[in-house]
């Protein structure tokens, strides 16, 4: 059975006469007679009852013209939408870190929407760990990732975006609240509160402390800054984070380190070598083109 048949069906049982269906389909009639011939064969049932030139539906052949109805709709929507795609509209799922959850995606996807070719795209938007989107984009869940860089991934194309400081935060009445800068070897003087080991900011801050021979003592991971920085307003520990919007939310001192510039940076990462709809391909162009890097 082929989708033409399907078709050929269809207009038959619209104009009851093979001679009409014929013209419309634009095929000879002894064609079309043959193709509906071999269809009944296949199906094992007769589908028309034949009055000389003009034809009416069996009961069977009604049953059959709402399955080919059905397919045929499905098949014209199904078009509509891969044409949508190929088009200037499209979908895009993107996924980020928590720290451009604030400001930084939702300005550039309005900004990026702003532009009439792309005001017909749409968006899902994802948030969570390094580690999860980059399997997220291996497997096709996500478009575009916003994370941390990592090595040894072969197959995504890492891009840097844009960097953020790292600072010392600390609870308001703190003994190091007083100063404006920290050194950083007074992170081994207090309760720390890190990064979730899964996270990329905590893989690098892990490799940060290892560079100047480090061990803060650690007394609990948190996924991102929102977490870190209510633990820390409780007085639960310091931390050293990235300088995000976030932590402008929470009773906090915010520290600059002394005779050091540490910065994370984060990164557009996409597929290397794998197809993407127009949609998708603009917006890694926008993205790119919008960086500070």
């Amino acid at each position: 059975m082929t989708l033409n048949q399907l078709l050929y069906f269809q207009t038959v049982a619209k104009h009851q006469n093979f001679r009409l269906a014929a013209s419309e389909l634009n095929i000879s009639q002894p064609s079309l007679s043959r193709s509906i011939a071999n269809l009944e064969e296949e199906l094992n049932i007769l589908l028309f009852n034949r009055h000389g030139r003009s034809v009416s539906l069996t009961k069977y052949g009604d049953i059959f013209l709402q399955h080919a109805n059905q397919i045929l709709s499905d098949l014209r929507v199904a078009q509509e939408h891969m044409a949508k795609l190929a088009g200037s509209a499209g979908h895009i799922d993107i996924a980020y870190v928590f720290p451009l959850a604030t400001r930084y995606i939702p300005h550039m996807v309005r900004t990026f929407l702003q532009n009439e070719k792309n005001k017909d795209v749409t968006f899902s938007f994802h948030q969570s760990h390094t580690s999860e989107m980059l399997e997220g984009l291996k497997s096709e869940r996500y478009d575009v990732i916003f994370s941390s860089y990592v090595e040894n991934e072969p197959l995504i194309q890492f891009t840097p975006l844009l960097k953020q400081d790292m600072v010392v935060i600390t609870p308001i009445g703190h003994p190091l609240s007083e100063q404006d800068e920290v050194d950083i070897e007074e992170l081994e003087r207090f309760p720390v509160i890190g990064y979730d080991k899964a996270s990329g900011l905590g893989h690098f801050t892990k490799r940060t402390y290892r560079s100047y021979s480090l061990s803060p003592n650690i007394i609990c991971e948190s996924p991102d800054e929102n977490a870190i920085a209510s633990l820390v307003a409780e007085n639960f520990g310091i931390a050293l984070v990235a300088d995000v919007d976030v932590l402008q939310h929470f009773p906090l001192k915010i520290l600059r380190l002394k005779n050091v510039n540490w910065q994370h940076t984060v990164y557009l990462g996409y597929l290397k070598s794998h197809y993407q709809i127009p949609a998708v391909k603009n917006f890694i162009t926008f993205v790119k083109k919008s960086s500070s890097l």
